[in-house]
C-alpha cells in the first residue's frame, strides 16, 4: 500500500511535507470555525422578531435584536463546542493508532481502527443528541445563568445544534480517518464544503420569504418554492445541522471505498476499547478546555451583564470566536504534528519524528502569531461586523488589547499538545493541560467575584494563562522522553 499519501508522512523534506499536509488542515479548520462565524454575522442581519417556532419578540427598544441574538449565540455556541472536542479527542486516540499502522503497512489494523472509532463517537454522537434535546433549558438557565430574552432565544437553538451533534462527530472522524491516510485536500474539501452549504441553507432557513439582505435576495424564491418559513436564529441551528450532516455522509462513503467494509465485530469492539484507552485523555484536555471557556462565559455574565444589558457577554462571544479561530487552526497544524510524529514512531524513526513536531509547531506560531497581530490592529472593526454597538465593540477593543498579543503562544501551545498525542502521550498532555486551568481558571474566579477586579485585570489574567500553557509544554516537548513511550495497540 506505497501511494503518495504515505511517501508524504515518512519520506522527504519535513519542512515541505508538514507545510503541504499541515496548511489543507489548518485553512480547512479555520473554515470550519467560519460556521460560527457565519452564522453571527447573518444573524446579526435580522430584522423584526427573532424568528422561529417560539416567535420571540423583544417587545422593547432600548436593545438591538442583533445584540440579544448574538449574546444567546455566545453562551450556545460555546456549550456546542463541548461536542465537536470529544470528538476531536478520540480522532486524536484514533490518528495515532492509524498512523502507526500506516509506518507498519498494516493495512487490517488501519480498517479495523477506523471502523471502531467511527462506531464509538457514532454512539457518543447519540448521548450528546440527548443532552441537548432534553437538558438544554437546564444548560441555558441554571448552568451557564443566562438572562432575559437572550435566555429565552438559547434554549431553542441549543436544543437544535446540540441536539444533532452525531453529525459533526461523524465529519470530524471521518476527516482525520482521510488525513492520517495522507489525503489532507480531502479532508479539508469536506470541511470547506460544509461551509459552503451552511451559507446556501442559512439564507433560506433564517430569513425564509423575507425580510432578507440584498445579499441573500436570492434564498426568499428558495423558500418560497419549498415552503420554508422565517426560523430566524433557530433556522441557523438547523442550516448547520443539515450543512454538517452531508458532508459526514459523503466522507463516509469515501472511508468505505478506501478501507472496505467492517469484519470481525469481537475484533472492532477490542480496538475501540484501545482508541478509548488512548483518546480519552485528548477528549477530557480539550473538555476540560472547553468547560474552562464556559466557566468564563458564566463568570462575564454574572459579573457584567443584566437583563437589559447584555453588551459585556454579547462582546465576550464575539472575541471567543476569533480566539476558536486560533485555537482550531492550532489543531490544523496539530493535526499535521500528530500524524507525522506517529508514522515516524511506526516506523522506530525517532530523530525525525522530534523534528516533524519542531516544524509543526515552527508553522502554528507564525501563523498564530500572523492571527494575533491581525485581531489587535483591527479589533474594531471585526467586532463592528458582527455588532456596530458602540458599548460592544469598546469591550472587544479593550479585550485585543489585553488579551490579543497572547494568541501566538495559544497556537504553539495547541500544537505541541499534539505532538505528545502523536507519539502516544495523550496523558501527559492532559495532566500537563490540568495542570495550567487549575492555576488559571480558579484565579480569575476570586479576582472577579472575591475581589472584584476589573474587566481589563480578567483578561490580563488570562493572557498569563496563555503564555504559561505554551511554555509548560514547550518544556515538556524539549525533555522530550515521552517520544519514547509505545502507542497503545
Amino acid at each position: 500500500m506505497v501511494d503518495r499519501g504515505r511517501r508524504l508522512l515518512s519520506e522527504g523534506s519535513l519542512g515541505l511535507g508538514v507545510l503541504a499536509f499541515g496548511a489543507p488542515m489548518a485553512i480547512g479548520m479555520a473554515l470550519y470555525t467560519a460556521f460560527n462565524f457565519v452564522d453571527l454575522w447573518m444573524i446579526g442581519q435580522l430584522g423584526g422578531s427573532l424568528g422561529g417556532s417560539h416567535g420571540t419578540s423583544l417587545g422593547t427598544g432600548s436593545l438591538g435584536e442583533a445584540s440579544v441574538a448574538l449574546a444567546a449565540l455566545g453562551v450556545c455556541d460555546n456549550v456546542a463546542a463541548v461536542a465537536p472536542i470529544v470528538a476531536h479527542g478520540l480522532s486524536t486516540g484514533a490518528v495515532a493508532l492509524l498512523s502507526f499502522a500506516l509506518g507498519r503497512d498494516d493495512e487490517a489494523a488501519l480498517r479495523r481502527v477506523a471502523w471502531s472509532s467511527l462506531a464509538l463517537v457514532a454512539l457518543l454522537g447519540l448521548a450528546f443528541g440527548a443532552l441537548g434535546v432534553f437538558g438544554s433549558d437546564t444548560i441555558v438557565l441554571d448552568v451557564m445563568r443566562t438572562k432575559g430574552v437572550a435566555a429565552d432565544v438559547a434554549v431553542p437553538y441549543l436544543q437544535i445544534h446540540l441536539g444533532g451533534s452525531l453529525a459533526i462527530f461523524l465529519l470530524l472522524q471521518v476527516t482525520a480517518i482521510l488525513r492520517a491516510l495522507g489525503r489532507p485536500v480531502i479532508a479539508a474539501s469536506l470541511l470547506v464544503s460544509g461551509n459552503l452549504l451552511n451559507v446556501v441553507f442559512n439564507a433560506v432557513a433564517i430569513y425564509g420569504p423575507g425580510p432578507t439582505p440584498e445579499l441573500f435576495a436570492w434564498g426568499v424564491p428558495i423558500a418560497e418554492a419549498l415552503g420554508v418559513p422565517r426560523l430566524g436564529v433557530e433556522g441557523a441551528a438547523w442550516a448547520t445541522l443539515l450543512a454538517r450532516t452531508l458532508p459526514a455522509a459523503f466522507g463516509l462513503a469515501l472511508v468505505l471505498a478506501r478501507i472496505g467494509p467492517p469484519t470481525g465485530l469481537r475484533a472492532l469492539g477490542r480496538e475501540a476499547l484501545g482508541i478509548a484507552r488512548l483518546g480519552w485523555p485528548a477528549s477530557a484536555q480539550f473538555v476540560l478546555r472547553a468547560l474552562g471557556v464556559l466557566v468564563l462565559v458564566a463568570l462575564v455574565s454574572e459579573r457584567w451583564t443584566t437583563p437589559d444589558d447584555p453588551h459585556a457577554l454579547t462582546a465576550f462571544g464575539i472575541v471567543l470566536r476569533l480566539e476558536s479561530m486560533v485555537l482550531f487552526v492550532g489543531m490544523g497544524w496539530g493535526a499535521a504534528a500528530s500524524s507525522f510524529v506517529g508514522v515516524a514512531l511506526g516506523k522506530q524513526d525517532l530523530p525525525r519524528a522530534r523534528r516533524a513536531g519542531f516544524v509543526a509547531t515552527t508553522y502554528g506560531f507564525a501563523t498564530s502569531t500572523a492571527l494575533a497581530v491581525l485581531y489587535v490592529v483591527f479589533a474594531a472593526d471585526v467586532v463592528a461586523i458582527f455588532d456596530p454597538t458602540p458599548a460592544v465593540v469598546a469591550i472587544g477593543v479593550e479585550h485585543a488589547r489585553a488579551l490579543g498579543w497572547s494568541y501566538a503562544a495559544l497556537g504553539a501551545g495547541v500544537v505541541l499538545s499534539q505532538v505528545l498525542a502523536g507519539a502516544g502521550a495523550t496523558m501527559q498532555s492532559f495532566l500537563l493541560d490540568v495542570a495550567v486551568l487549575a492555576i488559571v481558571i480558579p484565579v480569575a474566579w476570586v479576582a472577579a467575584l472575591a475581589f472584584e477586579v476589573e474587566r481589563v485585570t480578567l483578561w490580563h489574567l488570562l493572557a498569563t494563562g496563555n503564555v504559561l500553557g505554551a511554555g509548560i509544554f514547550a518544556a515538556w516537548t524539549v525533555r522530550g522522553r515521552f517520544f519514547g513511550a509505545p502507542v497503545a495497540e
